[in-house]
């Protein structure tokens, strides 16, 4: 949990940011948050009356700052979405929670965030068209079942093979990548297959989950890239996006390692990408 108030302070300390161009979110109202959840399952999570079988599989206990902290992250991805519109790129230092469906929640994840920013600026009429880009090392499950039948918005998962979930859904495009995957082949495998959706779907938005667990040190993770990979990565996806037309709104999506400074430098890793093409 303090990943993401360190993320902010390294990125002032370091200068990658100005006080100026950070934005504070807010909550989001219960409303918006079922444009994707059901209210039964928004209104027990609030409230702290979920049953231990779905607090367990959401794997975080519960607690009001919890409920707080998962609200606001929600309201910064919304955030984020609308500044990358009228920017061109814009970065939350959380979000990326993409395991979670309509109903439940699942691998420390509560409410989704990317869907519910799409569904926002969707009912808003924002946007017309969407493409989801998922790079975390674990397939974006959720948000693929959420939006399976709606071709407004279009998920693409480049995610390790035999990691979580067990059971992966069907997203517009699945890239299942083999354990130990290095810079070179993933990078390789990113840039056979993003350029090609991009003049395919013709985005007016391009969600981007930025997950660090696909470095060699993460102990959730299985590939094997390094914080090189990771920038290049970041660097190479925002370029593509916005020197083809296509704003790009960053989630920090998940990381997982015991040694909180160097998880929390891998995350900056995106906003130093960031800070070099925006």
């Amino acid at each position: 949990m303090p990943k993401f108030g360190l993320l902010r302070d390294l990125l002032l300390r370091d200068g990658v940011v100005g006080v100026d161009q950070i934005y504070q979110p807010g909550a989001p109202l219960a409303d918006w948050l079922q444009r994707v959840h059901t209210p039964a399952y928004v209104t027990a999570y609030c409230q702290g009356t979920l049953d231990s079988q779905a607090q367990r599989r959401i794997g975080l206990p519960w607690s009001p700052n919890l409920v707080r902290r998962t609200c606001t992250a929600v309201g910064g991805t919304i955030l984020t979405a609308k500044l990358a519109l009228n920017y061109g790129l814009a970065c939350n230092t959380a979000g990326g929670t993409h395991h979670a469906f309509p109903d439940h929640g699942a691998g420390f994840c509560i409410f989704n965030d990317l869907a519910i920013a799409a569904r926002i600026l969707l009912d808003q009429n924002l946007v017309q068209r969407i493409l989801i880009v998922d790079l975390d090392v674990h397939q974006g499950d959720g948000t693929a079942w959420i939006f399976r039948d709606d071709p407004r918005v279009v998920t693409f998962s480049m995610h390790c093979a035999v990691n979580f979930p067990r059971l992966k859904q069907i997203s517009d495009r699945d890239v299942p990548l083999p354990e130990g995957l290095g810079d070179e082949d993933y990078l390789r495998q990113l840039q056979t297959h993003l350029p090609d959706l991009l003049s395919q779907v013709r985005p007016d938005l391009v969600l981007y989950d930025a997950g660090v667990d696909t470095h060699q040190g993460d102990r959730l993770g299985k590939l094997a890239m390094t914080n090189t990979g990771l920038y290049e990565r970041d660097r190479w996806v925002l370029k593509t996006c916005i020197q083809a037309g296509y704003p790009v709104a960053c989630v920090i999506g998940g990381g997982y390692d015991d040694n909180l400074s160097a998880l929390v430098y891998r995350h900056s890793l995106l906003f130093r990408a960031a800070a070099t093409v925006g």
